[in-house]
């Protein structure tokens, strides 16, 4: 009977050990509430640590980065575009007193995030085009062929140089879209600092259209897709031809130079046989009757 009423202070010290007691974990920061106001500063180094039983409470604030993944949102571009917009972004809490006194909660804090990115989102895109948003260089620039480059001809691979002359094809990007998303990530964490809260990053993961205007834009895009899908034929045959113009020139310049060289050798072949006739002619007084004869038969 004593060993067991021994038992009971050690009963009662590890219970009051373990209401009195709390350990703050790597991933989390605290704050101590009495009658639902906090006490003292915020706990964010991991340990063990104490609390007064029954009046204090605990408060776990996550100290990780935390996801915002927000929702699709219908929204109108500066030229009148009706897209739906979703986005995504990353944030922690650096201010545990702030976040707690103004938000509590993680729910609270997601809506808040919604309501401030969602506005900026909104603003950012009506104050751009739709080409602004959805796209950030203009156009890929093609490559000149390799067979071009080895043959050395640098004055092909030169003028094989297919860049759009119409700059109305294709709409200038003065901004882009990684832009548009630093703009909205400036705006949104200075708003986002006075609850205790840092935007990491936020990210535009998808531009829809909406349905109503959907088959309009798409027709749209592919009759810009055929004009400059026209216009690169246009200036491949234009490149074809100038090639075949060379190729024809230099056939003329090699047939003349060729011709040049037949004549040549035809008048110095028959200079040489003339002067191989007056020289048998010449060689004696019976060679030179003998060709006066052969020149009256053939004058007969």
């Amino acid at each position: 009977m004593k060993a067991q009423l021994a038992l009971i202070p050690i009963i009662l010290l590890l219970w009051a050990g373990y209401v009195c007691s709390y350990v703050v974990e790597e991933t989390d920061q605290v704050i101590i509430t009495q009658f639902g106001k906090p006490v003292g500063e915020p706990i964010t180094e991991a340990g063990l640590y104490f609390k007064l039983p029954f009046i204090q409470e605990i408060n776990r604030i996550e100290k990780r980065f935390l996801p915002w993944d927000g929702p699709e949102r219908e929204m109108t571009t500066m030229d009148k575009k009706y897209i739906v917009l979703d986005t995504f972004a990353r944030w922690r809490i650096i201010d545990p007193m702030q976040y707690f006194l103004k938000l509590t909660d993680e729910t609270r804090a997601l809506n808040r995030l919604d309501s401030i990115l969602g506005s900026e989102a909104r603003k950012a895109v009506a104050n751009h085009r739709l080409s602004e948003i959805v796209r950030t260089d203009k156009y890929r620039e093609p490559e000149i062929p390799e067979s071009l480059l080895k043959d050395g001809d640098a004055e092909i691979a030169e003028t094989f140089d297919m860049e759009l002359e119409d700059k109305e094809l294709l709409e200038a990007i003065e901004i882009g879209r990684e832009k548009v998303e630093m703009q909205i990530f400036e705006n949104a964490k200075v708003k986002v600092l006075d609850f205790g809260i840092e935007l990491l990053d936020i990210r535009i993961k998808r531009v829809n259209y909406n349905e109503s205007v959907r088959p309009e834009l798409y027709l749209r895009m592919i009759s810009d897709r055929n004009k400059v899908a026209d216009l690169f034929r246009s200036k491949g045959k234009g490149e074809a031809a100038r090639i075949r113009g060379i190729k024809e020139k230099e056939l003329q310049q090699i047939a003349s130079k060729s011709y040049k060289i037949v004549q040549q050798n035809l008048g110095q072949a028959d200079a040489n046989a003339s002067a191989i006739y007056a020289e048998a002619y010449n060689s004696s007084s019976d060679a030179a009757e003998f060709y006066s004869f052969f020149e009256d038969l053939r004058n007969l």
